[in-house]
């Protein structure tokens, strides 16, 4: 038996002893992951993972990762698909902030932030965007001023993703008001747990609140958590938003098995709600045109998990292809989008129900899903802000 063979058959054990029954087969929108995740079978499945450095399991061992190879990664990937098993944790520690102090943190950064995302002691949320720099980001106006060793924070950030639940932020403020607006912005973090900060979240069209506005008045970051160093912080900003779109692109399950039927799974669901809702005739979707949308949809969803997969093997390890980010999130947002809406539209009438006795829950969650998937396509960047990218950092397209 190869090396890998019998990583592979103790990974099987090891899953299938450890990951509880609560924790497999299991599908939530992101925006309800808290809920998912504040279980007692859940912190005792993260705390078993992250004891491996499964959490993390390409993130060096120094640092609480699991410093698997590529091989192995996909082993432990497939053999987590096979169980179909949640993450152990998810969130912007992993995603973003985690690579983000991987590639421009100190030393004492990475021991002293690392460690603790692996084993989800600390929650993070994002301040990026505010209400007159949202597209364009650069324009923020979050003012951060020296005061010995620390920053004096004042501002407002919006949009700011599960603010709510968060322990610590990382933030684009400015910390010289007279350079050129991309010069004088620094990323620092910050703990959300202070007089300084107040949290308020935002309803939305779709019934949840996963977003917020985050008021910071005299709130304080230490200097030793400034990334990167003063006024750099478009530098670092710009790398973790490539982190962020390769997470929201679909780049983060390029390692995922052959063997499963991801494509034929879909148009099965898909057509099976069609059939109940429009009809069938001799086993097939009676609507010639619910046919083809099907299919079409399908085939684009199967050639862009394939593009997916083969551009993350192509990629060297723990890094992301820079701007060609900005082609997978434009591209999966829109599918995402998209495959919302068929649904929706496959239903007909009862694919708007919101309320009330004519729908089931079934129905109204696929109207809430369809809602909130508006939304997909605007933040991480707006689908502008990616073509924008595309055309000036791919193509190389003039100004």
């Amino acid at each position: 038996m190869s090396e890998l063979d019998t990583f592979r058959k103790e990974t099987r054990e090891f899953l299938e002893h450890n990951c509880p029954q609560s924790m497999r087969a299991q599908n939530f929108h992101w925006e309800d992951a808290h809920q998912y995740y504040d279980t007692d079978d859940a912190r005792q499945w993260l705390k078993v993972m992250a004891a491996k450095g499964w959490t993390a399991p390409a993130w060096p061992t120094e640092y609480g990762g699991g410093g698997l190879d590529p091989a192995r990664r996909a082993i432990l990937s497939q053999e987590m698909s096979r169980l179909k098993a949640l993450p152990p944790s998810t969130g912007m520690g992993l995603a973003m902030i985690g690579p983000t102090l991987l590639e421009f943190g100190t030393e004492e950064q990475k021991q002293r932030h690392l460690p603790k995302i692996v084993n989800g002691e600390i929650r993070w949320c994002q301040g990026y965007s505010e209400p007159g720099a949202g597209s364009d980001l650069a324009a923020i106006q979050t003012k951060a001023v020296v005061d010995g060793d620390n920053f004096i924070i004042n501002g407002q950030k919006i949009w700011t993703s599960g603010a709510q639940y968060a322990d610590w932020m990382f933030a684009l403020v400015r910390t010289d008001p007279d350079a050129a607006k991309h010069d004088g912005i620094s990323f620092v973090l910050l703990d959300m747990h202070q007089p300084g900060v107040t949290i308020k979240p935002i309803q939305l069209i779709s019934g949840s609140s996963p977003f917020c506005e985050t008021f910071l008045d005299d709130a304080i970051a230490k200097r030793e958590d400034l990334i990167g160093g003063l006024n750099k912080g478009w530098t670092v900003g710009k790398r973790l938003l490539q982190f962020e779109r390769s997470g929201i692109g679909g780049l983060s399950g390029g390692d995922s098995d052959k063997k499963k039927k991801k494509p034929v799974k879909k148009v099965n669901e898909l057509a099976s709600l069609a059939k109940h809702y429009i009809g069938e005739k001799n086993g097939k979707v009676s609507d010639n045109g619910a046919r083809e949308s099907i299919l079409n949809h399908s085939m684009k969803e199967r050639a862009f998990q394939l593009t997916a997969k083969r551009v993350t093997q192509e990629m060297s390890t723990s890094k992301t292809p820079g701007a060609a980010t900005s082609i997978f999130k434009l591209v999966g947002s829109n599918l995402a989008r998209n495959s919302a809406e068929l649904k929706s539209t496959l239903m007909g009438s009862q694919g708007a129900g919101w309320q009330g006795e004519g729908f089931e829950d079934k129905e109204i969650e696929i109207t809430k899903n369809w809602l909130s998937s508006r939304a997909v396509t605007i933040y991480g960047g707006t689908n502008e802000v990616q073509m924008n990218i595309i055309s000036k950092r791919v193509l190389g397209l003039p100004e």
